[in-house]
């Protein structure tokens, strides 16, 4: 195969990511006309990490991160998306990195682009722990973002299974609204360090969508 042709189809691949619905929206029955795709969590994510980086002044290689938080996603053109209700870790992790290796396979770079995509996969590294981070955390911030638009109704989830989950239960039990719950459920299952879970802290206790528009002045205003 050529160099052209892998560059086209590596390129068509990834885009389909545009087309992917993150699953657990979509169990959660979030409804509005344009649910997230997982190409938008991708780009959303690299922006989070870009933004932490910045503020708290981690002192890790963030050109690496963004790498990875650029691939971290690949294999679900193959696999799809799936939540962690649907299936356990060692069997989603055995199928993605089987999927991995195929669509990396006839690119130059693949071997280098498959250690990036493991080692982010490992959470051993900084980096990888930095990026690990950033992913889980842009989905609660987004879970905010969708109970400020009124998207869910707790009323209406028969058919979730998360919803049954005894840890997800015991917050709502608490009087959290569906993203307070997201959100320190967040808390409690994922390594967050301390800016981490300020910035969830913040996100609970804060509206955030649109609290700062930017605007650049059009000539006629000044």
């Amino acid at each position: 195969m050529s160099k052209e042709q892998n560059v086209i189809n590596y390129y068509v691949l990834c885009n389909s990511l545009k087309d992917v619905i993150r699953s657990g929206w979509q169990d959660w029955n979030v409804e509005r006309d344009r649910i997230e795709s997982v190409a938008e969590h991708v780009f959303k994510v690299q922006m989070l990490a870009i933004a932490m980086k910045s503020e708290y002044q981690y002192d890790i290689d963030i050109m690496k991160v963004i790498f990875m938080l650029a691939i971290h996603e690949i294999g679900e053109t193959v696999i799809g998306d799936l939540t962690q209700f649907e299936i356990s870790k060692e069997e989603k992790e055995k199928i993605e990195h089987e999927a991995v290796h195929k669509i990396l396979g006839n690119l130059i770079d693949g071997e280098y682009i498959e250690q990036l995509f493991l080692e982010f996969d490992s959470h051993k590294t900084k980096e990888s722990m930095f990026a690990y981070q950033c992913d889980k955390l842009e989905c609660d911030l987004q879970s905010k973002l969708y109970d400020e638009e009124g998207c869910v109704d707790l009323t209406k989830q028969d058919d979730n299974v998360s919803f049954y989950d005894d840890r997800v239960q015991n917050l709502l039990k608490t009087g959290a609204s569906w993203s307070e719950m997201w959100l320190k459920f967040g808390q409690q299952i994922y390594p967050y360090d301390e800016n981490f879970k300020s910035v969830s802290n913040y996100a609970i206790n804060n509206k955030i969508g649109k609290n700062k528009v930017y605007k650049i002045k059009k000539q006629s205003d000044k």
